[in-house]
Order: structure tokens, then sequence, then C-alpha cells
């Protein structure tokens, strides 16, 4: 149940994980989501949110002032 409009229907969906971490911002892209067909609030599975976690993690490490990255590829 979506936590905003309380709505239970959710389509499959894709977004932009993005973090602001020191002078750095970490842009993930084609991040798998599940969207709320009402408000469009969008949620990841605890699977996906613990590869965020492994992507923003390794991405610190190389700390450039921009990073994009597509989560397809390194997924």
């Amino acid at each position: 149940m979506c936590m905003y409009c309380k709505c239970d229907e959710w389509i499959d969906s894709f977004t932009t994980h993005v973090v602001n971490y020191k002078s750095c911002l970490i842009i993930i892209k084609n991040v798998p989501c599940v969207e709320c067909v009402q408000c469009g609030e969008k949620y990841y599975t605890d699977e996906t949110a613990q590869q965020l976690d492994k992507i923003v993690s390794a991405a610190k490490k190389i700390a450039q002032e921009i990073s994009v990255i597509d989560y397809r590829q390194v997924a």
C-alpha cells in the first residue's frame, strides 16, 4: 500500500536515483522500481535497495564531481 495516498495498485517502472555525497553527485539511472498508479510515488524492492547501496559505496570510492551510472550495466 502506498504510504502517501493509500492506493494498493502498482506498476513496474524505472527511475533515477540521486545521491549527494560531500561535493559529489552520484546519479544512477534506469533503476527498477514499482510505481503507485494513483500518485506516482516510487518504491524499491529490498533487492534493488541492497544493489543501490553497493553501487553507491563503489561510486564513493572513485568520487568524481558527478558520476552517472546505468543500473542495468552494473547490477
